[in-house]
């Protein structure tokens, strides 16, 4: 007796039900129906194009159901595959068309013509198998003779055998009619392996399939494979993708028994294991035993990453497909949790490595975006961050908008929002209503005025003091800028030493101005003394990191022009990417365009970058026309000006900066003459130092 299909199920648990199956003989597919109805198989193996649906003229035959059974398909009595059986249920929909004269005389026209009502339904259903690593097509076709049309009704089903599928493998079933009616039908079915059938001596690949165990020891996972000596199997561990083929993480071929250890983060719901027997046509066995560990679904999430595409669009990075809904939030400078934007921006469901996008005007460092999975926050990511610099001391504003064009503006707070009139840049619009980012300084809460008034009289009290005590407060007040000027210069500004490596002698030129500037009062980052970070961390994440502190802290980025340097950046300025050479492990300048050029663009780099060359190595007007918008000195000779623009912004101009210009220069030049004039070619005839221009 055949296996009903809905008792299938008992074979993809934990502990495998034995299951004994219907036999075929031969290897030819066939097909047969329900009583009443023909039915052919035209083709096993055609094209699979569904189109769109396309609106019935009159009634038509549609699919409604799909029912599978598993079978065997023999060749003797010891030798079968295991295969799937499909039956596809059929229905009427639409309603006949009465001929215009029929409708009009209350008969018909023309007693030769045949009645549309004596006329069969025809119908061509096509079947399609997706089972990895093979697909496949097949096509039906139909007739049910007009006395059994019932329209709304099911007509009966048709039977397609067989689908041969690999022992423990996933076939996906798609059906749906050619012209497509209706949606397809899909289905979606796990086959038992050997263990799980009764007549597995039946089937040769079962007589020498490796027998997989999975056993847990503490933090780790056990793959225990419990196979004769000598025999040699592969084993391959992947990523089972809903939408997509697998993914390979893992494979060898090896030789039994052998017990393979899995650390527990490497453990995720989708992680599947295959094992077969390295001879030919030989059966693969798939399982995926981590569905329902708690743990994969922890790791799932830790290795979920989100990702910024352009301002307005981002992607969801995981390994497996999972349900979740994202939604964005305010982050206000001060650390206080991530306000969600709900209402009046609505939660979006979200699906793995597919664009979505948020309705937003332009972007800000202080929104966030939160990804929920059943009601409990898993990601948290201020996306535009990166690109648009640290958070700002913005308050996020709501325009709502009544039905007579009445507008109000609040600020949205945790304890609700505050009505306030004010102007303000939008992040978004609707008919609903604007979102908006206001500076704090542009406004002031109306329940903080007595905390003003109190704060102003205390400010007149304490200069009514002052005053009486003149002499006392001069001293104290001296004593007070000599701490602050003697803490500035102690800290010393931040500063990011970027450059390209053309060559080794240019590094050591680098390394030389890089060393000679922390003499100075000057915190100097360059790729030269962060190699060990640079190469656990990548180029891309070092710069990154770097950049944010530099900027954070008041800091300046200072590009150093060299000729490679110069033709990187017009690469990038006309392809919008790094070219055929993928960044090197220590290729912080290449790595850095991809955030230094926004800046640039969007008028951020005055204030926080300058740039610099070497004299006779590069002259400044080389350096592209963007660079240009900010200061580019050439060194040795405009020294003085170069050490000016790296001071602190409100910092007066020391009198010994021609002093330590000269510093600077002496400690450059030992590594200018081995540069320009390497051991063995003849001296110059007069140094290199400040004001001595471009050497010619």
């Amino acid at each position: 007796m055949p296996v009903p299909w809905f008792l299938l199920s008992l074979a993809l648990g934990r502990s495998p039900v034995v299951l004994s199956l219907e036999r075929l003989v031969g290897p030819q597919d066939a097909t047969h129906c329900s009583p009443g109805l023909s039915c052919h198989l035209w083709d096993s193996d055609i094209l699979c194009l569904p189109g769109d649906i396309v609106p019935a003229p009159g009634p038509v035959l549609a699919p409604t159901h799909l029912q599978t059974e598993l079978v065997l398909r023999c060749q003797k009595e010891t030798d079968c595959d295991l295969c799937l059986r499909v039956a596809v249920h059929l229905a009427v929909h639409g309603h006949w068309e009465e001929p215009e004269d029929e409708k009009k005389f209350g008969g018909a026209a023309d007693s030769g013509v045949e009645e549309p009502r004596n006329a069969s339904l025809q119908a061509q259903v096509v079947l399609s198998f997706q089972a990895y690593p093979t697909a496949r097509c097949v096509l039906l076709e139909v007739q049910v003779p007009a006395a059994l049309v019932q329209f709304g009704q099911s007509v009966g089903s048709v039977v397609y055998d067989c689908f041969e599928a690999a022992l423990g493998s996933e076939v996906r079933i798609w059906s749906y009619t050619q012209p497509r009616y209706e949606k397809e039908l899909n289905h979606t079915q796990q086959l038992p392996d050997c263990r799980g059938l009764e007549v597995r001596n039946s089937i040769p690949s079962c007589w020498a399939l490796p027998w997989l165990n999975v056993s847990a020891d503490g933090d780790n996972v056990h793959l225990v494979l419990n196979v004769s000596e000598e025999q040699h199997f592969g084993l391959s561990l992947y990523w089972n993708q809903v939408q997509g083929p697998p993914k390979p993480r893992w494979h060898k071929n090896l030789t039994g028994p052998q017990i393979i250890t899995l650390n527990h983060t490497d453990l995720v719901p989708c992680l599947c294991i295959q094992v077969w027997p390295l001879e030919p046509d030989s059966v693969r066995t798939n399982i995926c035993p981590f569905r329902e560990d708690p743990r994969a679904h922890r790791n799932l999430w830790q290795a979920a990453r989100l990702r910024l595409l352009t301002l307005q669009s981002w992607l969801l990075d995981a390994p497996c497909s999972l349900p979740a809904e994202a939604a964005l939030c305010w982050r206000a400078l001060g650390g206080d949790p991530c306000q969600p934007l709900v209402p009046p921006l609505s939660w979006e469901n979200v699906t793995v490595d597919k664009v979505l996008e948020f309705p937003l005007l332009k972007g800000h460092p202080n929104l966030c975006v939160q990804v929920n999975s059943s009601e409990k926050l898993q990601l948290q990511e201020c996306l535009w961050a990166d690109s648009l610099g640290p958070l700002k001391d913005d308050v996020l504003l709501l325009e709502t908008r009544g039905p007579q064009d009445n507008r109000s503006l609040c600020a949205l707070e945790p304890s609700g929002c505050t009505s306030l009139p004010s102007r303000a840049s939008t992040l978004w619009d609707d008919d609903l209503g604007a979102l908006w980012a206001c500076p704090m300084d542009k406004y002031i809460h109306k329940r903080w005025a007595l905390v003003w008034l109190a704060c102003l009289l205390f400010a007149a009290a304490l200069s009514l003091i002052l005053l009486l005590k003149k002499d006392h407060a001069k001293g104290w007040l001296r004593l007070l800028k000599q701490d602050v000027r003697s803490g500035a210069a102690a800290r010393g500004r931040a500063a990011l030493l970027l450059y390209s490596a053309d060559d080794s002698g240019f590094e050591r030129l680098v390394g030389a101005l890089a060393s000679a500037l922390c003499q100075l009062p000057l915190r100097v980052a360059v790729d030269l003394w962060s190699r060990r970070e640079l190469s656990a961390q990548g180029p891309v994440a070092w710069f990154h990191a770097q950049r944010r502190q530099t900027l954070q802290e008041g800091g300046v980025v200072v590009l150093l022009f060299s000729p490679g340097a110069v033709a990187l950046c017009s690469e990038w300025l006309q392809d919008g990417v790094s070219g055929p050479g993928a960044h090197g492990p220590h290729d912080a300048f290449r790595a850095s365009l991809s955030c230094v050029l926004p800046d640039f663009l969007q008028g951020r780099a005055p204030g926080s970058y300058v740039g610099a060359c070497f004299d006779r190595l590069l002259h400044p007007d080389a350096v592209p026309a963007l660079f240009r918008t900010v200061p580019v000195f050439t060194l040795p000779s405009q020294l003085p000006d170069f050490l000016g623009a790296l001071q602190q912004p409100r910092a007066p101009r020391s009198g010994r900066l021609q002093e330590r210009a000269e510093q600077v220069s002496r400690a450059l030049q030992p590594a200018l003459d081995c540069y320009f004039h390497p051991p063995g070619t003849p001296a110059p005839g007069r140094g290199v130092g400040p004001g001595a221009g471009d050497g010619t």
